[in-house]
């Protein structure tokens, strides 16, 4: 049985209302709507329309290895957890209790828990991403904003530092209050601490924005010498971030690129942002200093270039 627009409307999810409102307006008349068809087609518009705000990140759980007070079923194989102590592993994430054997099993589907995640600074990205169901880490966008919106003609933007007790201040803000911190100009006149503030969260990742696994791909096209061959491999290395990673690096490197855009006013280009910014975002997973260290000027060209090539590489 066919069904008119105004039929279902007692029925019709708050999701779909926009649309069935703009086909009512594009009809001359009450149009019938049959449920197969359009209206099917209403419904996978409108989630595809929700599902595209917040990406579906995967992510890995968090296990550790953990004592377990009375007893315990493991919520993989749903067998008993034998043992007075260390009897299974919880992820620290999202509270999933398994056998240390059924870990190795489970699915990438982690889905942490703000009871679980309890600060801002110093937690694995993807695990705050998916924690606050954002595309990207609420620092990131909220200092970016804020520096965008009093910023960006300040001279030495990200390079002149802000007062080290004030940046542990925001730093301690968002921890506590997370998207609720007060980063306003009332609060903290000097945009140096916000820029500083962005820069400290990025160092206080426990897996750099450009991860390990990642890192050997980016140093090696920085070292390239050919333009196509170098931007080529250096698409290639961004392909290994993992997304949350990948958007978080995009949006930065196109506020970036728009910092270099009043560079009369900040004297601040991607050469002197990847000196900053560098160090910042990677870390070599070699534990020889000095190479390492011989790194660092590699680290400035990969930011450099990423800020140059932004609108062609993401």
């Amino acid at each position: 049985m066919a069904l008119t627009l105004f039929d279902t409307d007692e029925y019709r999810p708050p999701v779909w209302k926009s649309y069935l409102y703009q086909l009512q307006q594009e009809a001359p008349h009450p149009r019938r709507i049959t449920c197969t068809n359009e209206l099917t087609s209403l419904v996978r518009r409108a989630t595809l329309k929700e599902n595209e705000q917040i990406p579906k990140y995967e992510k890995v759980h968090n296990f550790k290895v953990h004592t377990f007070r009375g007893p315990h079923w493991c919520e993989y194989c749903a067998n008993f957890m034998w043992g007075l102590i260390a009897q299974g592993v919880r992820c620290a994430d999202c509270g999933l209790n398994v056998h240390k054997q059924c870990s190795k099993m489970v699915p990438n589907d982690c889905k942490p828990d703000l009871k679980h995640v309890k600060k801002v600074y110093s937690c694995d990205l993807t695990t705050l991403v998916k924690a606050h169901i954002t595309k990207r880490p609420m620092v990131v966008d909220m200092c970016i904003r804020e520096i965008e919106s009093r910023g960006l003609n300040s001279e030495g933007l990200y390079r002149v530092s802000g007062f080290s007790d004030l940046i542990e201040d925001v730093k301690m803000a968002f921890d506590r209050d997370g998207e609720k911190a007060d980063i306003s100009v009332n609060m903290y006149e000097d945009i140096n601490i916000i820029t500083g503030a962005l820069k400290l969260y990025f160092r206080d990742l426990p897996i750099p924005l450009i991860t390990y696994d990642a890192y050997p791909k980016f140093i090696e096209s920085a070292k390239i010498m050919d333009p196509d061959e170098q931007l080529e491999t250096l698409h290639e290395a961004l392909t290994l971030l993992p997304p949350a990673h990948c958007e978080t690096l995009r949006y930065l490197m196109a506020h970036l690129k728009r910092v270099t855009l009043h560079e009369k006013e900040n004297l601040m280009n991607a050469e002197n942002l990847g000196i900053v910014f560098g160090p910042t975002l990677m870390r070599s997973p070699e534990l020889d200093a000095m190479a390492a260290l011989n790194d660092i000027r590699y680290q400035r060209l990969v930011v450099e270039l990423l800020i140059k090539n932004e609108d062609i590489l993401f």
